[in-house]
């Protein structure tokens, strides 16, 4: 066990929080990375134990245009304020993780420098990809490169170089006797190469116990990123999606699938999160606002490392506008935020949460077991060394009856509302109010959790309750209306209709509605708007795949079909999976994704 098994992550783009200016004129440092300390004592009151911070070394722009990976961007201050800044973080029981940009680097990198002092005759034309001395850029450096993403801002690192590998582990070995960091979340990690990777995992192992690597990995089969060759853990972005969409679409299933599905790859110790400095704010993408609650209850305790992006849990909103990421990363004052757990029913939410994740092992360590699902209800245990902790979640708008096997106990407590509920015939018995989840632990656990409202949360309005609900056991808040992002606007209107059923449904088991319930929802997906593949003249369905091509010389559109047909492959391909293949335009990305399949 490492601490990375137990942990609960903090997500800061210090940047951004700290209010840094959009260019760096690599002036004298300004002291702004201490600004963020008090945030440090917020995250420890709000039950979390890690923090991922970063970028954080000298760049020009946003942080993932290297310029000097042994130096503290000059906008937030000096090595020596990062160094005080993870000690104080380590007195307070917090473990650092930085993010290491170790795909490309900057044009102001002293590498891609001399070259463009030295041309031919640079000692470092081979440390990036695909140098041709007979090109051009925008830059006109006379000559060109291979880039990341499309921007020649961002000059791609020959992963094959020995030279590069021995600098880059040198880097990590750096920011080890310098600062002291606990692991690395590596940008980008979808397109490294797998031995450059490897070389990582070694180097790794050798500076610190238990030092971790997360990659950033968007698609395809994780475990062949987590192993025990590369990294310890990737971002869960096909959780990301189910927990906003699944609650949108009120449509259980998608989550139930997805986590069985990640079962199905390993045991993997994945990093969960609801949105992060590159996606909306979870509170601008729920249609209903008091989805919030069932969420993050499912962020906890589903398997895997939970992770909250810094200032998602005062529930503020974050919608990305005319391409730009600056409403996602914005400058914040933690002393407008000082009595939140005490004020703001989202923070006290997620305070609960974390102080229950840390005080329950099972929740960390424990075997999944589902127990019940319908559209609308959900319910699962964990289960280690012979303790039962049940979850249950409600995303419909009334109350639902659960009848749930439970553990070799007498009686559970509900974590988060304190209510207690016996054990008869092996099973427990719950109303589940609306828009809600509860984590029932056996009665006697050490938990100390004051009850908090984990239902129908709303940062706005705490006195607009809805009558029908406050009669159950636990009070709600009724959510204020938001506009949905773009993306949402797909998703078929037929699984309210279906989903208004009679309320009986919700008693029956997962076995006895997963059969009719997936085909149905399949069904619905496939008849969802702006899903053929006529709508699109560059649908990737209409072009024939040449399975002799290496997947490297494919174009884009053959690489998407390729995935396309991988995926329908294992199953029916709704019409959100075709759409998430589509909206990938990285050739490296789908290279990648599409030898993901075994």
């Amino acid at each position: 066990m490492a601490w990375y098994d137990e942990a609960v992550f903090y997500h800061i783009y210090p940047l951004g929080l700290a209010g840094a200016p959009k260019q760096n004129d690599y002036g004298e440092p300004v002291h702004r990375l201490n600004t963020l300390l008090p945030w440090v004592d917020h995250i420890k009151e709000i039950g979390g134990s890690a923090l991922y911070i970063g970028p954080l070394f000298e760049s020009v722009g946003h942080g993932y245009e290297t310029t000097d990976y042994k130096k503290l961007d000059s906008r937030l201050g000096t090595n020596e304020d990062l160094t005080a800044f993870v000690a104080y973080c380590h007195e307070q029981g917090i473990n650092v993780i930085f993010d290491g940009v170790f795909n490309h680097t900057g044009r102001d990198f002293f590498a891609f420098k001399d070259i463009q002092a030295n041309r031919e005759n640079s000692q470092y034309k081979d440390w990036y990809c695909n140098v041709n001395f007979w090109g051009n850029n925008e830059y006109n450096d006379g000559f060109s490169y291979d880039n990341w993403g499309g921007y020649n801002l961002l000059v791609k690192l020959n992963q094959k170089n020995p030279a590069v590998v021995d600098y880059i582990c040198d880097v990590i070995r750096f920011w080890v006797s310098e600062f002291d960091v606990d692991g690395i979340r590596l940008d980008a990690a979808d397109v490294l190469d797998f031995d450059f990777m490897k070389a990582l995992r070694r180097t790794a192992n050798e500076v610190k116990p238990d030092f971790w690597l997360m990659g950033e990995v968007i698609h395809g089969d994780y475990s062949r990123w987590v192993n025990g060759e590369t990294l310890h853990s990737v971002t869960n972005y096909t959780l990301h999606k189910a927990l906003y969409s699944g609650h949108n679409d009120h449509n259980y299933f998608e989550i139930a699938h997805t986590v069985r599905r990640l079962q199905n790859m390993g045991t993997l110790k994945l990093y969960n999160f609801v949105d992060n400095h590159d996606v909306e704010r979870i509170y601008t993408k729920l249609t209903n606002k008091a989805h919030f609650a069932p969420v993050h209850v499912l962020l906890y305790t589903l398997p895997g490392v939970p992770s909250i992006y810094y200032g998602s849990e005062f529930g503020i909103e974050g919608r990305k506008e005319y391409g730009s990421d600056d409403s996602l990363r914005p400058a914040l004052n933690i002393e407008d935020y000082k009595d939140s757990v005490k004020t703001n029913p989202c923070t006290a939410l997620i305070a609960a949460l974390g102080k229950v994740r840390q005080a329950v092992p099972a929740l960390s360590y424990g075997s999944y077991d589902e127990l019940m699902l319908t559209n609308r209800q959900f319910a699962y245990a964990r289960d280690l060394d012979g303790t039962r902790v049940i979850v249950s979640v409600n995303n419909d708008d009334a109350p639902a009856g659960m009848h749930l096997a439970a553990g070799n106990c007498a009686a559970y407590i509900g974590a988060l509302s304190g209510e207690k509920v016996s054990v008869q015939d092996g099973h427990i018995n719950i109303t589940q109010p609306a828009n809600s989840g509860e984590i029932w632990v056996p009665e006697g656990t050490d938990l100390n959790v004051k009850p908090v409202k984990a239902q129908g949360v709303n940062v706005e309005n705490t006195n607009s309750i809805n009558t029908n609900i406050e009669a159950s056991s636990v009070d709600t808040e009724k959510a204020t209306d938001m506009v949905v992002e773009d993306t949402q606007s797909e998703t078929t209107k037929a699984e309210d209709t279906k989903a208004a059923a009679p309320k009986a449904e919700t008693t029956k088991t997962a076995s006895e509605n997963t059969a009719s319930e997936t085909t149905a929802k399949e069904s619905e997906s496939e008849s969802t708007p702006n899903a053929t593949a006529s709508d699109n003249p560059a649908d990737p369905e209409t072009i024939t795949v040449d399975w002799s091509k290496s997947p490297e010389s494919m174009t884009v559109p053959e690489l998407q079909a390729a995935v396309l047909a991988k995926l329908s492959g294992n199953g029916p391909v709704d019409a959100q999976m075709k759409k998430t293949v589509t909206d990938n335009i990285w050739h490296d990305s789908l290279v990648n994704w599409l030898k993901s399949f075994r």
